[in-house]
């Protein structure tokens, strides 16, 4: 019998995401939600996966963030 190949992996998307504006004198909402994303000093970027909860936390502090470049 003929093996099965399996399907290739998609490309995950990701999202290249950098901090521009500093967390001090923010409600503690918006502070937790830099350090979900993985923030928490100016001018930090991360890359991360492309996903509607990502994406919803970004939008909640968009006055907080920049997103640099969208690959995938």
């Amino acid at each position: 019998m003929a093996a099965k190949k399996a399907a290739a992996p998609a490309a995950k998307k990701t999202i290249v995401v950098k901090q521009v504006a500093s967390a001090a004198r923010r409600p503690a909402v918006q502070t937790a939600t830099l350090k979900g994303l993985g923030l928490n000093k100016m001018n930090r970027t991360r890359e991360l996966e492309d996903t509607p909860s990502v994406r919803g936390m970004v939008n909640k502090i968009r006055h907080l963030v920049e997103i640099i470049e969208e690959r995938g």
